[in-house]
């Protein structure tokens, strides 16, 4: 049985204080047992997203690109920039296989949770 939860019928979702704890965000320890995808584009990416995070557009996902190596084996937890997107690239995932659940509020709730954000140089970012 899965430890996300699920909406009838639809992909599961967790708060981003749960994202951040599963993906070792929220710790001390930085360890985490899930994968968080970010699957903004590129220049989303460029000017902030969360470190350690996988990074796969979801116009790359759709077009049937795949995760790398450490996250086709692990819970996948997806973020974009406010939750839409990462709704389409769980199921897409989903449909794939994957254990796959979306972060609600996106990469703008992580920030304003003063979770870390990173640029592309890994410098402090911002949300695009």
């Amino acid at each position: 049985m899965s430890i996300f939860r699920r909406a009838r019928g639809g992909p599961g979702r967790v708060s981003v204080q749960e994202a951040a704890a599963r993906t070792g965000h929220g710790g001390a320890d930085g360890v985490g047992d899930a994968v968080l995808v970010d699957v903004r584009e590129p220049y989303e990416w460029q000017a902030g997203h969360a470190p350690r995070a996988v990074h796969l557009p979801l116009s790359a996902l759709a077009a049937g690109a795949g995760l790398r190596d450490r996250a086709q084996t692990r819970p996948l937890i997806v973020i974009c920039r406010s939750g839409n997107r990462s709704l389409r690239a769980v199921e897409l995932l989903v449909a794939r296989g994957s254990e796959a659940v979306d972060v609600i509020g996106g990469m703008r709730d992580w920030a304003e949770a003063g979770l870390p954000v990173v640029d592309g140089r890994g410098r402090e970012g911002t949300v695009a």
